[in-house]
């Protein structure tokens, strides 16, 4: 553990949050929090839940175990309340399985940062895989055949699969027939997946055909998820995962609550309420994350076109808010600024343009590929106000790129990326 340092994403939001403090004008692409105020009846049930102040069972209270599966069941995921445990955020449960189940990690290239530190900690090895060209947040499935054959004949033994349904970090999602063709290798090799489908209900069109690998291999995948994305509640900690039914995976919840009773014991009370409400999915809260996903697919489409204005390759965003654009077209005239890689292009942006985004190889990328990761989910205002008159117009169904705060924002945004090249001059 010597030596070991804070992840990069949350590193770069402190050091940003310190320059912020002390007066500076920073952007802050560099970090995946949606920044909006709190929906009304979320924060009623975290009061009216002060009194569960119990410890209660490990894997969540049956009322929020039954409201969770409720949730799996109307996404086409058939669910039992006794497949569900709910946690602190999903990240302990990623962290879970990875200790729970034996052998190595297959990974897709780039890869939210978390999950290959998850997998050093466990003492695994991690299996690097190239992406589809259409999308991010699965490996491409010929080249995931050959890796784990590959890897296996190197000494390794992959056995547990992560795909990320919508991508973080491209705001891309697989389409059907990918997910398929991956769970078929998977199958053939014997691999257990872990969706991760944090994501999933911030689609910024409804209709976007969504597959979960849970549908196609039911029996070999496990499903993560939580509200800190969909609902903008990052720092109140709620992640929930559905195990498969059947002998495997029934000894995979039993492993899995066997390490949460020794690490995080239970969620805590006010934060089961809060769970019991929210994946019950009243309608009020459905007109809401509507909106919400509304105003992300706006922002994120205006940036996306901002960057590719600019010169940058760039998969248009279908999900979440996030984009991974590639600068390698512009390398000639960034190398005559001494960017010749990700971090010195991270490092420019936000020194001379005072943009923060996030370098490409901290999410398991080329070290000198021109590749940043940039989080839209930070310009809906500065203040409580201005993000809540953000909610205010999507819920309204007005064009909340009308509005002068995020108006203003993206011409900066703008100005930032037109003007690097600039720069060289």
């Amino acid at each position: 553990m010597a030596g070991r340092k804070i992840s990069p994403n949350l590193a770069l939001d402190a050091y940003i949050a310190e320059r912020q403090r002390q007066g500076e004008s920073i952007v802050h692409l560099g970090f995946g929090e949606a920044r909006l105020p709190v929906f009304g009846p979320l924060t009623e049930r975290l009061a009216a839940g002060a009194g569960r102040n119990a410890y209660g069972p490990v894997a969540g209270a049956a009322d929020v175990r039954e409201a969770v599966a409720g949730y799996f069941t109307r996404r086409r995921l058939p669910t039992e309340a006794d497949q569900i445990i709910v946690a602190p955020g999903s990240k302990p449960l990623l962290m879970a399985v990875q200790l729970a189940v034996p052998g190595d990690l297959l990974l897709h290239s780039p890869a939210w940062n978390t999950y290959a530190p998850q997998a050093e900690l466990a003492g695994k090895r991690v299996v690097r895989l190239p992406v589809p060209e259409e999308c991010g947040g699965v490996p491409e499935p010929a080249a995931l055949r050959e890796g784990v054959r590959a890897a296996r004949a190197e000494g390794a033994d992959p056995r547990i699969l992560v795909l990320t349904l919508p991508d973080n970090p491209t705001g891309t999602l697989a389409p059907p027939e990918v997910i398929r063709e991956i769970c078929a290798v998977a199958e053939e090799e014997d691999l257990l997946i872990v969706s991760d489908e944090i994501y999933r209900d911030l689609l910024h069109d409804p209709a976007l055909p969504f597959l979960s690998p849970a549908e196609v291999v039911p029996e070999r995948t496990v499903v993560i998820t939580g509200l800190s994305k969909s609902l903008a509640l990052g720092g109140w900690r709620i992640g929930v995962a559905r195990f498969p039914g059947g002998e495997r995976g029934t000894q995979l919840r039993a492993d899995v609550a066997s390490l949460a009773s020794e690490i995080w014991s239970t969620l805590a009370g006010p934060m089961q309420e809060v769970a019991a409400y929210a994946f019950a999915e009243p309608p009020e809260l459905r007109e809401r994350l509507a909106a919400d996903a509304r105003l992300h697919g706006a922002v994120a489409a205006a940036v996306h076109r901002i960057l590719v204005a600019a010169g940058a390759r760039c998969r248009p965003p279908t999900a979440g808010f996030y984009l991974y654009p590639d600068f390698e077209p512009l390398r000639p005239a960034l190398a005559a600024l001494g960017i010749r890689d990700a971090h010195t292009l991270q490092d420019h942006l936000l020194r001379r343009r005072g943009v923060a985004v996030l370098a490409g190889h901290h999410l398991g990328d080329d070290e000198k590929a021109l590749r940043v990761r940039i989080a839209t989910s930070m310009l809906y205002g500065a203040t409580e106000a201005e993000r809540a008159r953000s909610v205010a117009a999507a819920l309204a169904g007005d064009d909340p790129l009308a509005l002068p705060h995020i108006a203003s924002v993206l011409a900066t945004v703008e100005r930032a990326f037109e003007g690097l090249l600039a720069d060289a001059g």
